[in-house]
């Protein structure tokens, strides 16, 4: 049930008429308490959507009564005007659904096009019915309604000691590092306060979410949520809610992965040997952003020279001569230099695993990608999204 697995909790989706294809694309969740506690992560990117600068301001006060969230726009690099629509869109909400609910409690995300105002004469009427259309069943309609290019809608939860956490996520491009990279609203009903809550999100989306590198791309409106409301009453220890969402960010951040666009392989990337955690990620993210390897992947071909190419791009510590790669388990370079035969190295399967030693130290890094495709290319051409 996603956003609502977790007691508490409420929401919707439904169709607004944003879309000019009449699909959903209007979502909302409440938080019905008695706890409001949330906390959040957002893009790096110094192009921020109107929504970002908004959502980032309603965090500081850690407390967050709803999320209402549309795809059909990103409102992003709309001037004041986009801003304006924003405060409109939380002013809406805390109108509709009465009660002691108020505009600086309400988070707001939007996704899409770039640079186009939303159609306010659609989206706050929209508000009404989502409102009246809140369900305790209805986190999987939410997960729908946020769906730009995905092709299926992405939801996680977690269960035990009688708690939960659940989730939805949206994303299938733009998807690169920046503290976040999608729009993600995870639920718990754990009793915890909004200063926990951040700790466990940020530990959570630093080695989930931050290391998903599907396309080098880094979007205006990256947005992770997490709510606590508090209804199971049960207080878990923090060990135990750290893992739990990082455990629902790790499955959201691989069903993302999974469904980007045109993609036909999964690439697990693991740097090991590094001298320290940085050294792994930065030249595990340099392998995920080489072109050149993505396609020879696309093409079942094991070509481990783009991946020496893609690390001698990077500041890690290495000694060239001592490089190490393997491909779904065959070590196809060893020392820098010709490994096993790499026609032992099968690549039918849809994940595929490299493996980059760098000899130098004990930490590691996994970072996830996937392959280039002429799908990809068509998608992110022919149409505007």
């Amino acid at each position: 049930m996603s956003v609502t697995a977790a007691q508490g909790f409420t929401a919707a989706g439904i169709a607004a008429g944003i879309k000019a294809n009449g699909n959903p694309d209007l979502a909302l969740v409440v938080n019905n308490g008695p706890r409001l506690a949330a906390a959040g992560v957002f893009t790096s990117n110094r192009v921020k959507a109107a929504p970002v600068h908004w959502s980032e301001q309603v965090l500081r006060g850690g407390i967050v009564s709803a999320v209402v969230l549309n795809s059909g726009g990103a409102n992003a690099c709309t001037g004041p005007k986009g801003f304006q629509d924003t405060h409109a869109t939380a002013e809406k909400v805390a109108e509709a659904l009465g009660g002691e609910h108020n505009a600086g409690e309400v988070a707001v995300a939007s996704t899409g096009l770039i640079g186009v105002l939303l159609p306010m004469d659609k989206l706050l009427p929209g508000i009404d019915t989502a409102v009246a259309a809140l369900t305790a069943d209805g986190g999987e309609d939410a997960a729908v309604a946020i769906k730009t290019t995905d092709t299926v809608h992405k939801t996680a939860t977690v269960s035990e000691g009688g708690w939960t956490v659940g989730g939805m996520a949206k994303g299938a491009g733009m998807l690169a590092p920046g503290l976040a990279t999608m729009l993600v609203v995870l639920t718990t009903d754990a009793d915890l306060d909004s200063a926990t809550l951040d700790r466990a999100l940020r530990s959570a989306t630093r080695t989930t979410f931050d290391r998903v590198d599907s396309d080098g791309c880094m979007s205006t409106n990256d947005t992770v949520l997490l709510l606590a409301s508090g209804a199971s009453g049960e207080v878990p220890a923090y060990e135990a809610f750290a893992e739990a969402v990082r455990t629902v960010c790790d499955d959201l951040a691989r069903q993302l992965i999974g469904d980007a666009e045109g993609a036909s392989k999964e690439i697990r990337i693991e740097v090991i040997g590094a001298a320290d955690e940085d050294d792994a990620v930065e030249v595990g993210r340099s392998i995920a952003r080489n072109n050149l390897l993505k396609c020879a992947i696309h093409g079942e071909d094991p070509n481990w020279g783009r991946v020496l190419s893609a690390i001698g791009t990077t500041k890690a510590a290495f000694d060239p001569d001592r490089l190490n790669v393997a491909i779904n388990g065959v070590w196809v370079c060893k020392n820098g230099s010709v490994g096993e035969d790499r026609d032992l190295v099968s690549m039918k399967g849809r994940e595929v695993r490299i493996t980059a030693d760098l000899a130098t130290g004990g930490e590691s890094a996994v970072i996830w990608a996937n392959d280039l495709t002429a799908e990809y290319v068509h998608e992110n051409s022919a149409y505007s999204s």
